[in-house]
């Protein structure tokens, strides 16, 4: 490994230094051709009589030319060479920046007052650098939280069955077993299933199966499929819709349904009430679902519709943080538009849909 290193850095040194010698090989072509032509034209001008010149140094005039022309050339080419050092180191940041970055050293950043003539593209790398720190970030909080709350049910059904197995149990601690068993193995599927939603979505470009459908009547019916969650924590359901027809993939708009339904009755408190509607505009649909649970921050409201993004770490165990994300990039695929509004103790997450 440690050999492999340093053959890569030998390679990369050499690179720099091809790439200094070709910077400098161009500089002193230029300066070199420039001086030559301005020389010529000196000498033609001397040699006709055009160009007198007038100096008590004893020379002929074209061996004075021709010194003043090789002088010119040797200082040109050491004014080159400290001209050209500044662009140069600056070029040999950057890329020492971006090399750092490939290799996974997100909290990589320039210094755009040491590269005043790349300020722009340290800026952006800046930027980028960050969006890749935060998003590594998330991923490890997901990688994790993921894996811990998927080895949570794993644990509980194999614990149960191993009960079950054993057998000398009631018919009641049967019954009771087995609904945690189908209880847990359910929030496995609900896990393995949102993951998979979001792999399959940000793999597609283009919509497919687009049919015309019932809007108001496929919000309704992902209200009651959800109806064993938000009857457990007493919610009342107010479902104020006119029916509007939309053409749209009728299976990923359900998911974008289900997913926001599920996050307003996960934050909604008990006995609460959440409310959907569809509101027609110029040519769109906009459906809101409304719960009046706790205020989501603003610095969390930019960043909620992130993939692996969890704002509320104490409902942690109750989703994955990819529902949103699975939401917003369908929305995205139907060329609509989805956002969240939340305060005074209501939170309205909106999503617009182009129906012509």
């Amino acid at each position: 490994m440690k050999q492999h290193r340093r053959r890569w850095r030998d390679r990369r040194r050499e690179q720099r230094g091809a790439l200094t010698a070709l910077f400098s090989a161009i500089s002193f072509l230029i300066l070199t051709v420039t001086i030559l032509l301005v020389g010529v034209a000196v000498a033609f001008l001397v040699h006709t009589g055009a160009l007198r010149l007038s100096f008590h140094t004893g020379l002929p005039a074209v061996l004075f030319v021709a010194v003043l022309a090789i002088g010119s050339i040797v200082m040109g080419t050491i004014v080159a060479s400290f001209i050209d050092r500044a662009p140069l180191r600056a070029l040999n940041k950057t890329i020492d920046g971006i090399n750092k970055l490939a290799r996974g050293s997100y909290e990589t950043r320039l210094q755009v007052s040491e590269i005043p003539a790349l300020g722009e593209l340290a800026e952006s790398f800046n930027t980028l650098a960050a969006e890749l720190q935060n998003t590594e970030m998330l991923r490890s909080d997901f990688v994790n939280n993921f894996s811990h709350e998927f080895k949570t049910p794993i644990v509980s059904i194999q614990g149960f069955a191993k009960l079950l197995q054993k057998g000398n149990l009631s018919p009641e601690e049967q019954r009771e077993y087995l609904d945690i068993i189908v209880t847990e193995s359910g929030r496995l599927a609900d896990m393995a299933t949102n993951v998979l939603s979001l792999t399959k979505v940000e793999n597609q470009e283009i919509l497919t199966n687009i049919t015309a459908f019932n809007l108001s009547e496929q919000l309704r019916n992902c209200v009651l499929l959800l109806e064993k969650k938000w009857t457990a924590k007493n919610l009342d359901m107010i479902i104020d819709l006119e029916e509007y027809t939309i053409r749209a993939c009728e299976e990923l708009l359900k998911e974008v349904w289900i997913n926001l339904l599920d996050n307003a009755i996960k934050f909604s408190p008990q006995g609460g009430e959440v409310m959907v509607q569809i509101q027609p505009g110029q040519g769109t649909l906009t459906v809101s679902i409304t719960n009046y649970g706790p205020d989501i921050p603003p610095e969390d409201q930019k960043r909620i519709f992130n993939k692996f993004y969890q704002g509320d770490t104490s409902h942690s165990g109750e989703g994955t943080g990819v529902g949103l994300a699975v939401a917003k990039r369908v929305i995205d695929l139907h060329q609509g538009s989805i956002h969240v509004s939340s305060g005074g103790g209501k939170t309205v997450f909106s999503a617009t849909l182009m129906n012509p």
